[in-house]
């Protein structure tokens, strides 16, 4: 597997920017859209440019698009991203956050519509610290009240679905438990499907996704893990309803190479008094349960060791603290 990226967006894929000169507006939040082909475009984008955001970013697949010059002149604010090659979930966002200027961008995918929210102005001053009550300003994160807030997700015949996600531990293994939202601020583990608006700044301190771990799902667990581990927030706030035009999608938990690149980044360090660290003694169960032959777990297990001396001081506390976050949740009914 490659090196663990230490900085954000550490390797760029290369791509190509279409269009996106204008800005519609200056309200503080931009969108961000994960297209799946085969989509009609035109009513999309004009629903968006209702809603005000300052900028529209599409990322699109590394397939040939015929339409993009027409949406570009059509659709002057929307910047269409066209890299090189596919790239997973992970990095698409990666890509988004380092191409816009709005300090929040809201993710969505092109099969989704926007049921609840208010204007792109709305949504931002929600999230605004001084707009909730009782919020104080934490100066070292800025001026929004968490890393990524998620909306209630929708099937087509607008009935909620059960997207927010909690950790579980099965057989030494990390597993989720989904469940339907239920009550204002409920956590969630992991922004189900990447859906969800992003503090910018927050999203960029904490390094992004990590590209190397290939499937979405541990893609997903690890920016989760490491955002609760690292003091920052993931949760629900019900003012925001989208819904999905098409099926929804699933998601493949599969363990496999991904699956313990993101054990030893998440589950394996300890927490003592002000930092973590990787054990020594975690390399025997890595070893016999990862599958690879002795050099390879080694060459592995060293590389997740640097990266996790080097962020050291960023952990808040271990695999414990967050298991101990969602008992607390589930004991005060919150």
């Amino acid at each position: 597997m490659n090196t663990i990226p230490t900085i954000f967006n550490e390797k760029i894929t290369p791509y190509t920017a279409v269009g996106g000169k204008e800005r519609i507006a200056s309200t503080g939040i931009s969108a961000v859209i994960l297209n799946r082909s085969g989509l009609p475009r035109r009513s999309f984008f004009q629903e968006l440019e209702k809603t005000g955001f300052d900028n529209v970013i599409s990322i699109e697949s590394a397939a040939p698009h015929y339409d993009i010059e027409e949406l570009a002149g059509r659709f002057p604010f929307v910047r269409f991203i066209l890299p090189e090659r596919e790239i997973n979930l992970g990095e698409q966002i990666n890509l988004a956050a380092a191409e816009i200027e709005s300090p929040l961008f809201f993710v969505l995918r092109s099969d989704m519509k926007i049921i609840a929210g208010g204007t792109a102005r709305r949504m931002a001053e929600r999230l605004s610290v001084s707009f909730k009550e009782g919020a104080e300003k934490d100066e070292q994160k800025g001026n929004f009240l968490r890393l990524c807030t998620v909306p209630a997700i929708m099937n087509s015949n607008y009935e909620i679905l059960p997207t927010l996600s909690a950790p579980m531990t099965r057989n030494k293994k990390m597993r989720t438990a989904f469940f339907e939202p239920q009550n204002e601020d409920d956590l969630s583990l992991y922004p189900f499907d990447g859906i969800g608006i992003y503090d910018r700044q927050r999203f960029i301190q904490i390094g992004g996704f990590d590209s190397t771990l290939k499937k979405n799902h541990w893609q997903l667990m690890d920016f989760g893990f490491r955002s609760f581990l690292w003091g920052e927030e993931i949760a629900l706030n019900f003012h925001y309803k989208v819904s999905y035009e098409t099926e929804m999608p699933s998601e493949d938990s599969t363990p496999e190479e991904s699956y313990w690149r993101f054990y030893l980044k998440n589950m394996a360090p300890v927490f003592r008094r002000d930092y973590a660290y990787l054990p020594f003694y975690r390399f025997p169960f890595f070893f016999r349960k990862s599958g690879k032959d002795i050099f390879s777990a080694w060459e592995e297990f060293k590389k997740v060791r640097k990266w996790v001396k080097i962020n050291k001081f960023r952990w808040k506390f271990d695999i414990r603290g967050i298991l101990c976050l969602w008992e607390k949740k589930q004991e005060t009914g919150g």
